[in-house]
């Protein structure tokens, strides 16, 4: 999937920016950006698909959506990388995502967030084959999810600037680190507290 993405993205790329992808963005017809946000969509629900077929329950099934999603994130990047040698560094700002807004940021903010997703998927997993459940209270499903959207939050600041055909902000780092300390917090804990019980 990742393959599939990224040569989506290089199709595009060269039809709408042949000398290279750059802020402002360019116009693209309304129709072709509807499309767009389709297949972002379908790419999602693919994802989402492929994590309910992988596990028996809920924390297993959330852990194959994390692991794939991750997986998914970071071959983009490699694959984008072998078809055109871009990012030329992980701190290249990158359009990341278009629902429901703009989302921009350095290429590596979604990158450690897919490290992030892989390694709790993975300890999700070795924790379930020891015969330990993580489970997570409601507040702590409410913090992991505030965790989630401080993240999202920080990609979206800079779409008020990129709609108008401007450049990006300067990418707001400490709200992305302030809502993944929460989550891999949040996360350690549960995980603690399962080992105990």
């Amino acid at each position: 999937m990742g393959y599939f993405e990224a040569a989506l993205v290089e199709y595009l790329r060269e039809l709408y920016y042949p000398d290279g992808f750059t802020f402002p963005l360019c116009d693209i017809p309304v129709k072709f950006l509807l499309i767009e946000l389709g297949r972002e969509a379908a790419s999602l629900l693919m994802l989402a698909s492929v994590a309910a077929l992988i596990g028996s329950g809920f924390i297993d099934r959330f852990a194959g959506f994390a692991f794939v999603f991750g997986v998914w994130d970071i071959s983009y990047y490699l694959f984008l990388k072998l078809f055109e040698d871009w990012p030329p560094s992980i701190f290249t700002v990158d359009l990341l995502f278009l629902i429901p807004l703009p989302w921009v940021g350095p290429v590596w903010a979604p990158v450690l967030v897919s490290v992030a997703l892989i390694w709790a998927a993975v300890c999700v997993w070795r924790d379930l084959d020891r015969g330990i459940a993580v489970k997570l209270t409601t507040v702590e499903w409410a913090l992991e999810i505030l965790s989630g959207l401080i993240i999202i939050a920080s990609f979206l600041a800079a779409a008020p600037s990129v709609l108008l055909k401007g450049m990006p902000p300067p990418y707001q780092w400490y709200s992305w680190l302030f809502g993944m300390m929460i989550g891999v917090t949040i996360f350690l804990r549960a995980r603690r507290r399962a080992r105990r019980l």
